[in-house]
């Protein structure tokens, strides 16, 4: 059973629980989860090596997780699990995917309507029925009707930073094939969008039956749509349908253009091209009288259409054409150039790891520094921080900042805006931590007005560095806060506010177009991982992913700096 499966299993039982009222299994199931989602390593494979006790060094798993975990690897099945649905048989994982639908909503909801589906709750919404329960009214039964529009249009749609590692992975076993001469994975996954609809491989290589013969019977194929000579599309076993083609070198660089799109981008390509009395495919470029011309490598492709080369990020048909032309493409912060990580949560909240834990992985993975920011006390479900805790924390990082070396820890907060813009921790707190965050966890539905003149009023306490998450989206499951961008960004720039770019997989928040508003406007960025998990640290590179998205370059990102200019760049 795959790791996402197993995590799957135990976040849908944290919401069983949640259910039944239970004060403190449901976290702990939500830990656990979050552990095994977080994994490098597959789950069966560390079961393998040393059985339950293996399990147990997994964070947030304790002996009764682990002996669930356990009879998941070697049944695919729990029997916990099955009862609990058997006891409340709703679809309890697509019923909580719509905003403001939580677990004891779908107990009142299957109680009094029996509603067991997305289809069943939208039937009485419709209807008008949902509005008559006490603790719903007409507003939640309009915002229900929205959340499933929006469930909707999500569907068939992959968070790219969940699945990219099994992407990587295939393609890294293609490369390996003593047939393969070039592989790249292309479309959006190689432009890095947020979200993928599924996944293009483009394969170099003179025996393209052995190709397909390798591609469509790997462990991960759970269904074969078609195999050819050249060309194989087969679903994995994460739902994501995956298409292989094998073309001759001479059109390697042109098929790998046009597959990576995108469509806008491609079609502004052809145009050129029959400007110059040529016509470019994915076979490469022909003369009118369709004698190939080169096709080769991308780059000369971009190059004998009278453009400069531009990473895959950009293409989106969003100027950076005209750029190309003018020689005026951004200079686009690079992977792996980032210093510090300023939002990290740990075992003192709603995180798996310690302080100490958090600080060696990032030393491990090259980081200079990082900053703890635990949620506070508004969060009381994730056990969130008062002022003297955080005090105390202050002292905890002092000390471990003196037996680990290679890593400086920061004290920070993510502190809470409450609904009247003011935050959950008092300002001489908030004055002594090295780095302030402040971030809304609630109150998502105010009006456009007041819910920007709320954030408008936390950027302007003097000791908040970094809005969080600035918009809230969660993709997949919830929309943005109601906003106004563009005066949240020029407050950015009248008051020093740092604006992040959250790279959890589905927040990506900022998204490109205001990441792209805030570069033209001078507003300087921070890419942080928002980890819960040592493990989550990697997700970086999501961020500097929909950093380059937004055409930002290292100067626009703060935390590209060593740690004394960094500090400086704060409030």
């Amino acid at each position: 059973m795959k790791n996402y499966e197993i995590a799957k299993t135990l976040y849908n039982i944290a919401l069983y629980l949640e259910m039944e009222d239970e004060p403190f299994k449901p976290r702990a199931y939500e830990k656990a989860a979050r552990s095994v989602e977080a994994l490098t390593e597959d789950v069966s494979d560390i079961y393998k090596r040393g059985g339950t006790n293996a399990l147990m060094d997994i964070p947030g798993v304790g002996e009764a997780i682990s002996a669930k975990i356990e009879e998941l690897i070697l049944t695919g099945k729990l029997e916990y699990y099955e009862k609990l649905k058997k006891k409340i048989p709703v679809d309890i994982e697509s019923l909580t995917s719509i905003e403001g639908v939580g677990p004891k909503r779908v107990k009142t909801l299957y109680k009094k309507l029996k509603i067991k589906t997305v289809e069943d709750l939208e039937k009485v919404a419709k209807a008008g029925r949902i509005r008559k329960l006490e603790g719903f009214g007409e507003k939640s039964e309009q915002a229900i009707l929205k959340g499933i529009e929006f469930l909707k249009r999500s569907k068939g749609r992959f968070i790219l930073g969940y699945v990219l590692p099994t992407l990587r992975e295939i393609e890294e076993r293609l490369r390996k094939l003593p047939e393969v001469m070039k592989v790249n994975i292309a479309g959006s996954t190689r432009r890095m969008k947020e979200t993928i609809g599924d996944a293009d491989f483009i394969v170099v290589s003179n025996k393209p039956q052995k190709v397909m013969d390798f591609f469509t019977s790997m462990p991960d194929v759970v269904h074969v749509y078609s195999k050819g000579s050249t060309k194989s599309m087969v679903k994995l076993n994460n739902g994501l349908d995956a298409d292989i083609r094998v073309v001759p070198e001479k059109s390697y660089g042109a098929a790998l253009q046009y597959f990576t799109g995108n469509k806008d981008h491609n079609i502004a390509l052809r145009k050129i091209a029959i400007d110059k009395g040529w016509k470019l495919s994915e076979y490469g470029v022909f003369d009118r009288h369709d004698k190939y011309l080169f096709g080769k490598d991308e780059e000369e492709v971009y190059e004998k259409l009278g453009l400069k080369w531009m990473p895959p990020e950009l293409r989106e048909n969003t100027g950076e054409i005209d750029a190309a032309k003018k020689n005026k493409l951004p200079k686009l912060i690079e992977y792996g150039s980032l210093k510090g990580d300023l939002q990290i949560q740990t075992k003192w909240t709603d995180g798996t790891n310690s302080i100490k834990e958090m600080g060696e992985e990032a030393k491990n993975l090259g980081l200079e520094y990082i900053a703890i920011t635990d949620h506070t006390k508004r969060n009381a479900f994730v056990g969130g921080l008062d002022n003297k805790k955080i005090r105390q924390q202050m002292k905890e990082i002092e000390k471990i900042n003196k037996i680990i070396n290679g890593v400086k820890i920061l004290s920070g907060s993510e502190v809470d805006i409450l609904k009247n813009g003011e935050l959950d921790i008092s300002d001489d707190v908030l004055e002594d931590l090295d780095v302030v965050g402040a971030s809304i966890h609630s109150s998502f539905n105010l009006p456009k007005i007041e819910q920007t003149n709320r954030i408008i009023k936390a950027m302007e306490n003097e000791n908040v560095d970094i809005l969080f998450h600035p918009t809230g989206r969660l993709i997949q499951e919830r929309e943005p806060y109601d906003v106004n961008m563009e005066k949240i960004i020029q407050t950015a720039k009248d008051t020093g506010t740092r604006l992040e770019v959250n790279a959890f997989p589905n927040r990506l928040d900022l998204k490109d177009e205001h990441i792209k508003l805030a570069v033209k406007a001078g507003v300087k960025l921070v890419i942080n991982s928002d980890a819960h998990n040592k493990n989550h640290l990697q997700y970086l590179e999501l961020g500097i992913a929909q950093a380059r998205r937004g055409w930002a370059e290292a100067k626009d990102v703060v935390n590209t700096r060593k740690l004394n200019d960094f500090l400086k760049l704060l409030k």
